[in-house]
């Protein structure tokens, strides 16, 4: 029964890491791609992770050996490392292409801009 979960959490992980990466091909600019690239691989990660966590609380329960419990809180502390850094990342990634000069595809107001007030040039 365990195992239906873990495939079931897997299968959503490659569903979301399948939208990002269709994210990455389909969106007009480097913005929109950022953003359907990041949120997707996010929450697939957050089930992958889910996954692993299922898998080694269960067996820890069945065999009792420790060696899973450490696996779990790796794993979990991986997650958080991730969760703490991915927005990080892509709003640093977001700043500088902003800063080097590319225009979101269809943008009507650009606040970022106006708050800078053509300070950067």
């Amino acid at each position: 029964m365990i195992e239906y979960l873990i495939y079931a959490f897997l299968a959503i992980n490659i569903t979301f890491n399948l939208l990002g990466s269709i994210a990455l091909h389909r969106f007009p600019d480097v913005y929109t791609r950022l953003h359907g690239a990041t949120k997707c691989t996010t929450f697939g990660t957050i089930f992958a992770v889910l996954a692993v966590v299922t898998h080694a609380l269960y067996r820890l329960h069945v065999t009792g050996d420790p060696k899973y419990l450490q696996m779990a809180l790796h794993s979990f502390v991986a997650l958080v490392a991730l969760l703490l850094t991915n927005p990080v990342g892509a709003h640093a990634i977001a700043k500088a292409a902003h800063l080097s000069g590319y225009k979101p595809a269809r943008a009507v107001i650009d606040a970022y801009e106006e708050k800078l007030g053509g300070e950067e040039e």
